[in-house]
């Protein structure tokens, strides 16, 4: 049997993208609900949010209709689903979301909804108390109007990639019984803290896929949520996901909230890792050359069996079984690894040259020259490299 429900938890953005992925719903759409004049515009529940409670005017939500299929997901699924999603004890407000506008509500369509609805808002507010949150404020009212929202809200964050999710769960679980024991704490040195959501977002799934579970590099990345940390120092606000923490000795010394693609983030990290003014970061990021003879080149050249890595990311880029003595003062071998570089043609300086990038983390590492023999000779900067040594398999 297909049915409605309306659900508000802050901004209708969030909200639609979050119950667009559920098997059994039909469709989620963003629109205003709960107030009592004709025909709401956007601007109109922006122009009535800070009405007092005295005004005959009911001001409208943000709300999503969401039109499943009951054989296939049950109202009780989305229903603590909904609870999990926000923070039902905020008035008025989700996070820096603040006004009428914003309120947190159920509207339910017939009588079961409205019995569930009432059993896990107080099943949810003993876990909430043990968690030490406040009373929940949620609306539980019957349907009446429901408005769709303009054309450029439907599918919002669907239509803007590059955006982030509001992340304003309390991260207080139905399955838990008790606060939460699992906890996060520093590691001491420099690590990288990625707060990720305890509902669905796609910009942490995405970010996941493209950054987080390919990095390797040596500064340790963790991925959590922000209920589990314990013991660190943070400046910024958490108020979306990804939010991504660059730490030393449990202090954030930089931060980015939202989406990073995996160029911003290793520019990041270049900054955290290596030091804006370094010779490191010049050459990876501006495009820079080792002096010729420097120190890194006199530890690298004769290192014994093993391979060069990527500085930031950690991917393998060069084997010593390929590295020889040019004579010209800079590393040198006949090769890169297999799909880790990408070469680009180079006219600068009156030269014909091509550049080398790490093909992962985007950074600089030196050119290629053709040799007399018909090989080719990959001249690499040391200073952006690392050394692992070879560990053999034993049969």
């Amino acid at each position: 049997m297909i049915v409605e429900i309306v659900f508000a938890a802050g901004c209708f953005w969030g909200v639609e993208k979050h119950f667009d992925n559920f098997e059994g719903v039909i469709e989620a759409e963003s629109g205003y609900v709960g107030g009592n004049y004709s025909n709401p515009t956007y601007d109109d529940v922006l122009k009535y949010r800070r009405l007092k409670h005295d005004s005959k005017i009911i001001n409208y939500t943000e709300g999503v209709r969401v039109t499943f299929d009951n054989t296939k997901v049950d109202a009780e699924v989305l229903i603590k689903s909904f609870w999990e999603l926000h923070d039902p004890t905020q008035l008025n407000q989700q996070g820096n979301d603040v006004g009428n506008n914003y309120r947190s509500a159920i509207y339910y369509t017939n009588e079961k909804q409205e019995r569930v609805a009432k059993s896990t808002k107080n099943e949810y507010q003993k876990l909430l108390s043990l968690n030490n949150y406040a009373k929940i404020v949620t609306e539980l009212k019957p349907l009446s109007v429901f408005y769709n929202a303009e054309t450029y809200h439907q599918d919002y964050l669907a239509k803007n990639p590059h955006g982030y999710c509001p992340n304003h769960s309390t991260g207080v679980k139905f399955t838990e019984a008790s606060i939460k024991d699992d906890k996060t704490l520093p590691l001491g040195g420099k690590e990288i803290i990625v707060i990720d959501s305890e509902t669905y977002c796609p910009y942490c799934k995405k970010f996941e896929m493209d950054v987080s579970s390919l990095y390797k590099g040596s500064v340790p990345l963790r991925v959590v949520y922000e209920s589990s940390l314990k013991g660190f120092t943070i400046k910024t606000k958490i108020f979306a996901t990804p939010t991504i923490l660059f730490i030393v000795d449990g202090k954030e010394v930089s931060s980015h909230v939202g989406l990073m693609n995996s160029a911003e983030f290793y520019k990041a990290l270049g900054d955290f890792k290596l030091g804006r003014k370094s010779e490191s970061y010049a050459v990876a990021f501006n495009e820079g050359t080792d002096k010729k003879y420097c120190k890194q080149y006199d530890i690298f050249k004769d290192t014994p069996d093993g391979v060069f890595i990527d500085k930031l990311s950690g991917e393998v880029l060069f084997d010593t079984r390929e590295r020889f003595n040019s004579g010209t003062g800079w590393l040198s071998f006949y090769k890169a690894a297999d799909n880790s570089v990408i070469e680009k043609e180079d006219n600068r300086y009156g030269m014909k040259r091509v550049e080398l990038i790490a093909k992962k983390s985007g950074i600089h590492l030196g050119h290629v020259f053709p040799r007399p023999d018909g090989r080719r000779r990959f001249c690499i900067n040391a200073i952006v490299l690392e050394f692992v040594p070879r560990v053999e398999t034993k049969k």
